[in-house]
């Protein structure tokens, strides 16, 4: 009997599986210098936005600015100051990729694929599920007189097509990766 309810639950462990990997679960990453001590620093500043060509986001649906805000909401909430010549600079990137959510053919559902007289096969193959984005935003910390990079932080989740909504998820996002920030916000 054991073996019979093990047998049928397969399936069922497979299904959960596959969608826990689809879902739109975040993943944060943050990396620092060893032996650098961020609380040393007290001023930062965004890399110029010539050199990051803001003007090429300005309308495009972007959500740079969003990240950017932020960036600074977290920064300021650890006592940092904005000045012309910081400490640290931070450089920021959103990187946004369409995907697609599939899940592979089932026989029982799914039913044999003809290919001839009588002649029926069935064959796993990848079925669209739904259109999703993907957004994947860093934050580097670079100290200005060594212009080294000090610290590091990733996030990437599924973004909304709601740009309110993508919004909180930027700000979500930004505040768990300064959740591991050596620095505590006071």
């Amino acid at each position: 009997m054991p073996r019979l309810f093990h047998a049928f639950n397969l399936p069922l462990l497979a299904l959960a599986l596959g969608l826990a990997a689809c879902s739109s679960e975040q993943v944060t990453q943050t990396d620092s210098r060893p032996g650098v001590n961020l609380s040393q620093y007290k001023t930062y500043n965004f890399m110029d936005a010539l050199a990051r060509n803001d003007s090429a986001f300005t309308n495009s649906g972007s959500n740079i600015f969003d990240l950017k805000r932020a960036v600074t909401h977290e920064m300021e909430a650890r006592g940092f100051r904005l000045a012309t010549h910081p400490d640290l600079w931070v450089n920021i990137g959103l990187v946004t990729q369409q995907r697609t959510q599939t899940r592979t053919a089932n026989y029982q559902t799914d039913g044999p694929y003809y290919i001839g007289q009588r002649n029926y096969r069935w064959q796993a193959s990848e079925i669209p599920v739904r259109e999703y984005q993907e957004g994947t935003a860093t934050i580097d910390l670079v100290d200005a007189a060594r212009k080294e990079m000090v610290w590091q932080g990733t996030t990437s989740t599924i973004l909304s097509r709601t740009p309110t909504r993508a919004s909180k998820q930027i700000d979500k996002g930004v505040a768990d990766v300064f959740a591991r920030f050596p620095v505590p916000a006071k």
